[in-house]
Parts: structure tokens; sequence; C-alpha cells
């Protein structure tokens, strides 16, 4: 048994060899889970942690299709069900090329944690490929989802595992899949979110991980008797999230200024409006163009290449109160994160998964920022799919008020949870080990109730 998270740490490396993403993810929770280890000491008798740790399902398999040029392509196919104990597997499918074991490993422990915060009766998954659909025809896409699905479809349905979008799935991919699925099952089921209106999905569910995000900024910033009224805010990205981002900040009064992409990053000092916004949305969801081509249409704004050799992005040097990464893992780093706090930022919520790295995190907390991580502030994403989910069952389709109210309510819930635990466990304001205590303890509760399984 492991003394210290120290000792913990070198079973999960050993055991996860070269999976630095997963380790990391890890970390960050155990450090925050030992005292309740000590208080606990049933859970540590009953290994819980070790559980959570492991998989209760890899599974693994090749992904053959054919381009338009007639050529057979292989790609590799994955999905982690992590756990679950609080409900049926619910996770994002990710299609980018740096998708691997680790990377989802990693997103598959974050989510079973994020998934208990959210209230809903759902247990933790990922999965994807390392598929690259940019650049590719519609027709490619269709046959690889397809051929994705063909193998896929044996190990999920509607009361075991309920997959997503991620990056590099969105609706076009969820279409395809589902309609695969469809086909292979002979039946209409709920098996995936995101799917489009007329045929199963919800409102707001494009939205809901941009808009909840937002909306714990806001419940972070009424602890201090402030909104968002007026404060400059960054976000990175430019995809589904960070879009929805903008799009609720608009709407609570805020000015938005940059966007970005992995080429680079627009600033525009006047702010994000809502034509501005359609435009983005045009060039990224239908042309699927490139960033730059904001600061070529819109005067005043300004494009900076981003170089990865200099160890930082001048985004997060943008003079800010407010900050929201919804691009990708580990996009802040120690020198990102000191930028942040040195332009004025003292609010960071993240839209994407773990987008900050420990160094940062830890002079986040050390600079008592109000700080939001990916498993609380992202986590509207997955409350909306529940709430998808929710719908199927009835066979029933909410307004676009209604289900908005329910997402704003659990975002609300998830941030009073997290400030309880953090209080309960002695560390007030911490919110990262608020959601990961309190995400830990309902799955753990349950995980003991149905013994060693």
């Amino acid at each position: 048994m492991a003394k210290s998270v120290a000792d913990f740490m070198e079973q999960i490396v050993a055991r996860n060899a070269g999976e630095k993403e997963f380790h990391q993810a890890v970390h960050e929770v155990v450090e925050s889970l030992w005292p309740v280890l000590d208080q606990r000491p049933e859970y540590r008798k009953a290994k819980v942690l070790e559980r959570i740790c492991e998989p209760e399902r890899v599974i693994l398999f090749r992904v053959p299709w054919v381009d338009d040029a007639g050529e057979v392509q292989v790609n590799r196919g994955f999905r982690i069900e992590m756990n679950s104990a609080i409900g049926p597997y619910k996770g994002g499918l990710r299609f980018h090329p740096s998708v691997n074991l680790g990377i989802l490993k990693f997103l598959a422990f974050e989510q079973v944690f994020k998934n208990s915060l959210t209230t809903l009766p759902m247990g933790g998954g990922k999965g994807g490929s390392d598929f690259d659909p940019k650049g590719k025809s519609d027709m490619e896409v269709m046959r690889f989802c397809q051929s994705f699905m063909s193998e896929l479809f044996r190990h999920i349905g509607a009361d075991t595992d309920v997959p997503a979008g991620d990056i590099g799935v969105g609706g076009r991919e969820i279409g395809y899949l589902f309609g695969q699925y469809k086909k292979l099952r002979n039946e209409f089921t709920g098996v995936l979110t995101g799917k489009g209106l007329n045929w199963g999905g919800s409102l707001i569910r494009p939205e809901a991980t941009g808009y909840g995000s937002v909306y714990f900024a806001a419940e972070m910033l009424g602890t201090r008797g402030e909104t968002l009224e007026g404060k400059t805010c960054i976000v990175s990205g430019s995809g589904n999230v960070a879009q929805y981002t903008v799009e609720k900040l608009l709407d609570l009064g805020a000015k938005p200024v940059t966007l970005s992409d992995s080429n680079g990053f627009i600033h525009d000092p006047a702010g994000l409006d809502r034509e501005k916004l359609a435009f983005v949305m045009q060039l990224k969801n239908i042309r699927r163009g490139r960033i730059k081509e904001y600061a070529e249409k819109f005067k005043g704004a300004t494009y900076a290449q981003i170089d990865p050799s200099v160890g930082h992005n001048p985004l997060w040097s943008v003079k800010a109160q407010c900050a929201f990464p919804s691009a990708t893992q580990n996009e802040i780093n120690a020198r990102d994160a000191a930028n942040l706090v040195g332009s004025g930022v003292y609010v960071v919520s993240e839209g994407a998964n773990m987008p900050t790295t420990p160094d940062g995190v830890k002079l986040f907390l050390d600079k008592k920022i109000l700080y939001g991580p990916g498993k609380a502030a992202n986590a509207g994403g997955v409350s909306t799919s529940g709430l998808e989910m929710s719908q199927n069952s009835l066979r029933l389709s909410w307004s676009r008020e209604e289900v908005d109210q329910r997402l704003h309510g659990i975002m609300k819930a998830i941030h009073k949870a997290c400030v309880e635990a953090a209080d309960a466990f002695g560390t007030p304001g911490n919110y990262v080990n608020g959601a990961n205590i309190a995400g830990f303890l309902k799955v753990a509760d349950a995980m003991m109730d149905q013994g060693v399984v």
C-alpha cells in the first residue's frame, strides 16, 4: 500500500510507462485526495483509488478506409471505458493525429470526476482515433467514420457507453457515425450525443461547453461580488468551445478580444461582436479556414504567428481580467501563467481539458486567483449530453430556454459542490481540490456499495 503521493505515483508510472498526460492527470487528482484517504481509511483498504486509476476496459482496433484517390489508409481506433460506478460510460471521441493511449486515458480519467460533478448518472469514458479530418473530403470522412463505427458498435449502447464529439468530431462526424450504428444495429437509440436536431439532438448542445465555462466564471466572480459585465476576456481556440464562449461573454456584457488556432492568434482591441463572431463561425465551421483571415477582414485587429520554439504563447500576455483557455491540453505553461497574472488576469475558467501544466496551476493557486479547472468549468458540454440522453429516453425535445436554464442550474450546482468540498477539507477557495474531492466522493461511495468489481 502506497504510503505517500510519491509512492503511489511511482506505481502509476511503472504500470503506465510513457503515458505522460495520464501521469499528470492522476498526480493532480491524487494530491487533492490524499487528505481524504487519511480521513476515510475504508477507501484505502478497498483500494478505491487504485481501481479508479485502472480502466475497466480498453478497446483498441484498426480502422481501414479508402481515400478519394483509391488508396487504402489504416488508422488506429480506441475506446477507454474508465468507470461505470454511477452510470453508463460517457465521454467524447477525438479525431486528431496526436491521439494515443496515454492522452485518451487522461481524458477518460478526468471525465469520471467531471461527470460525477454534473449531478447526472454518468460514468466516464473517452475514445477516438489518430485520423485527421483536416483537409479530407466529406466522402473520405464518411468512409472513415463508417469503418470506425463498424468496430465500435459492438462495445457501445444507450445503457452501456454513450460517446459524444470532441476535437475533430463535430456534427458531420456524429451524423456519419450514428448512421452506421443505426444500420448495423437496426435500431434508433440515443447511443451518441451531439446529434442533429431533426434526429434526436438537443438544443444548446453545441453551445454547452463554452456557455458552461462562462457560467462557471460568473459564479466564481460572484463570490467576490463581481460580474462579467465590462470585463476584457482573452479566449484561445476558435472551434466550437471558443465560439460559444465568446457568444455567452457577449450575452453577459463582457468584451472578448482574442481567438487562436494552431498557427497563431488574433487580437482585436475593439472586441469581438455578433457580426465578427458570425464571420468566425462561417470561416471555421463552413470554410474550415485559418484564423488569420479575421485580421485581414477587420480593421484594427492584428494576427501573430505562434512559434513553439520560444517556450511561451504571446496570446497569454494580452491585457485582460479573465481568461478562457479553450483549445487543448497543456497550452498554458508556467511562463504563460506568469504572463497572464502579470497582464492583470485574475479569473481563469478552463473550457479545454487540462489546458494548464502543473507549474501553471501551482502559480494560479499561489496567487489566489479565481481558477476553475476543466473538470468543473467545462462540464457544461457533458451535462447537456446527459440532458440529450434524458430527452432521447423520454422521446421528448425541450425548448432552448429550458435546456439553457437546466445547464445554468447544473453549473451553479457544480460550483457550489466545489466550494463546499474545498471548505470541508481545509482549502477554502481552492477549486482544484474542491472539484477533485467532490467528484471522487460520489464515485468512491458507489464503488464501495457495489463491491470489488
